[in-house]
């Protein structure tokens, strides 16, 4: 086949240019290559920094400094101008350098944003991005602008400033803040075997991040609302950094995380299940890939955290473990592993019992999410459920109750009974769903008591004993006489029952010991698990793309009181009967959805109005609760 001349070449790329220029101005947009004098046109730059010689993905030079300039090219960077002018003469020209020996001559740019714009070279940038080359040699200037805090973009900016600095990596972007501080963490960990480069950032550059790009990218993800680097984060952070990459099971992967990746930030496509769902509700919207029919018995599996008889929590799992086998009978078999590894290695043992046959696998730990979702992955056919708060995906649901519902109403005992009127919290981290129940019992003892005051300390861990008698003796010195807390000494008749994993206590000032457990929050987790086993074996569970664009739903089952699945025990001897009362009736209008404690007007503890006089908090407001109540005083997290 006869090679086409630079002039064929040039003509091929108008016709580029023309068909790109005309799609643009008829959807009613700019046709021309953006300039970044128009862009910075209000903008205060605060530095000008020579980043000298450097290589620069050409996919990021998108537009010219002077307007002038960028009047010759259609937005991708080809030529709109008439034929036979100097600048189709010196287009062809460098279009046979290129063809015959290559452009090498730097062209000059300022960088903004993590965006380049030309100052001289925009013929080469015209030619090269035809011939569609990956990068092209530039002088850099880099443009700083004034830091703005009500600038998401220039906040994003200077976060990747940052990065820059440790990595000088400039290929990747983020839409979400704080995604560079977290990329920058797995680097700090990431040590690979260096054969081709000496420093490892650029080795996950080209060998890990450039990859992915590239298999990302033909598997459609290009067409997605969000950065590569977005999907690549989310990617990192549930498998890691591999020193190295298997492209076929790679490929394989990602086209399972596409699925995911459509739904990023869609909130709107979260079901929030507030209560348990009837076997025969046969439109039930669900999360999870299309199932084949079940077996008749199905395999149910359980994952647990530490042992039963060392962990209430997990004992509390497994009496509602328990309580599925006794409500459904023949109908399934279960099975559970316990003592499983918390520090994000659990994927083996959940992918063993993926291996062994099981229809349905509950995790029954936070920590155990991201674990849970690489096996879901990897194993479409398999309904999976991770123990979490929020953030359900496409291959795995989340299950959770409203703890702050109980919170509450141990708030209400507390404020009655606290004769420092300061209450201690004892809370792992600042998650929405431990931040809703902090503030959920400030609530209920603000209602009782105007002057009672929530001290709040951190463990930083999810279920560590030692940590959360550390953080007690803490509050005992800040002057707490009431505590809420994870202690695990309690009535063992309780335990026995319920489960019980966390208490509220009293506490005597002088001698700094716990006098008498008041009341606790009760979880019943069969009621979670018979509901959701009863629309599997029923066939409830479907996706229902046809009604939602191919959009399935994401379910997060987040159930309350009244639901049966959570409730509040407290000490009949201890707490006074008029307080008793009162709990009493706050429990049967939340019940009956008469009450709910986030209703407004409602303060922060920085003074600022966050619910408006009697405005009710939503679920997602809930889920996504980042503020803390008036009465609150947060210990400073640090991680």
């Amino acid at each position: 086949m006869r090679e086409q001349s630079p002039k064929e070449h040039f003509e091929s790329a108008k016709k580029l240019g023309m068909k790109e220029y005309s799609n643009r101005v008829s959807n009613g947009e700019i046709g021309y290559l953006p300039s970044l004098e128009g862009i910075i046109k209000e903008t205060e730059i605060v530095s000008h920094v020579d980043l000298d010689i450097m290589e620069i993905p050409l996919k990021k030079v998108v537009g010219t400094y002077s307007h002038l300039r960028s009047l010759s090219f259609s937005n991708g960077f080809m030529p709109i101008l008439e034929n036979n002018t100097e600048f189709m003469h010196k287009w062809e020209s460098l279009c046979k350098v290129h063809l015959e020996e290559g452009i090498r001559d730097p062209i000059k740019v300022y960088e903004y944003l993590n965006w380049f714009y030309v100052v001289e070279g925009n013929k080469r940038v015209s030619v090269l991005k035809y011939f569609d080359a990956y990068s092209v040699t530039a002088h850099v200037t880099r443009l700083i602008p004034k830091l703005d805090n009500n600038n998401k973009t220039i906040q994003i900016y200077y976060e990747f400033l940052k990065f820059y600095n440790i990595t000088k990596i400039n290929t990747i972007w983020f839409s979400k803040r704080n995604s560079f501080e977290k990329l920058t963490k797995l680097l700090d960990k990431y040590n690979p075997i260096l054969p081709y480069y000496e420093n490892k950032y650029k080795h996950f550059e080209v060998y890990i991040y450039n990859i992915f790009r590239r298999i990302y990218y033909s598997l459609g993800g290009d067409k997605l609302p969000i950065t590569t680097g977005d999907a690549y984060l989310e990617y990192a952070r549930i498998y890691g950094i591999h020193d190295e990459l298997d492209e076929n099971e790679l490929k394989k992967t990602i086209r399972e995380l596409i699925k995911e990746l459509k739904l990023f930030q869609k909130d709107e496509l979260v079901d929030i299940q507030t209560t348990p769902i009837k076997a025969n509700q046969g439109n039930m919207i669900s999360t999870l890939t299309t199932f084949i029919m079940p077996p008749k018995k199905l395999k149910v599996a359980f994952v647990y955290a530490r042992t039963i008889e060392t962990s209430g929590w997990t004992y509390g799992h497994d009496l509602g473990r328990q309580y599925l086998e006794d409500m459904l009978g023949d109908q399934i078999t279960t099975t559970y592993i316990e003592n499983v590894p918390e520090n994000g290695k659990a994927f083996p043992q959940i992918q063993a019992l993926a291996e062994d046959g099981n229809d349905i696998i509950f995790t029954t730990s936070p920590v155990f999410k991201r674990d849970t979702l690489r096996c879901a992955l990897k194993y479409p056919n398999i309904k999976f459920f991770n123990c979490s708060e929020y953030r359900p995906y496409k291959h795995m649901s989340n299950y959770y109750g409203r703890t702050y519902e109980p919170r509450f109403l141990t708030g209400i005992i507390a404020g009655s009974l606290t004769k420092t009127n300061i209450l201690g919290y004892a809370a792992t981290s600042p998650t929405h769903e431990v931040i809703s129940c902090i503030n959920a019992f400030a609530i209920g003892a603000k209602m009782v008591n105007p002057y009672a005051k929530v001290k709040v300390t951190w463990t930083k861990e999810w279920n560590s004993h030692d940590k959360f008698k550390d953080a007690d003796k803490k509050l005992i010195e800040m002057g707490a006489d009431i505590i809420s807390n994870r202690n695990l000494t309690v009535p063992r008749d309780v335990t026995e029952k319920f489960g019980v994993y966390s208490m509220l206590c009293s506490v005597d000032t002088d001698t700094k010991e716990v006098i008498h457990h008041l009341a606790a929050p009760i979880w019943r987790w069969g009621i979670f698990y018979e509901s959701i086993v009863k629309n599997v074996l029923n066939d409830t569970y479907r996706t229902i793309a046809d009604l939602f664009g191919g959009e399935s739903r994401l379910v997060n089952f987040w159930w309350g009181i009244a639901s049966g699945a959570l409730d509040i025990y407290y000490s009949k001897k201890y707490v006074p009967l008029e307080t008793q009362k009162l709990v009493d009736l706050m429990r049967k209008m939340i019940i009956n959805n008469d009450y709910n404690p986030f209703v407004g007007p409602i303060y922060d503890n920085e003074g600022n109005l966050v619910q408006k006089d009697e405005e009710v908090a939503s679920s997602q407001d809930i889920l996504k609760m980042t503020w803390f109540h008036d009465n609150v005083e947060p210990d400073t997290f640090t991680k």
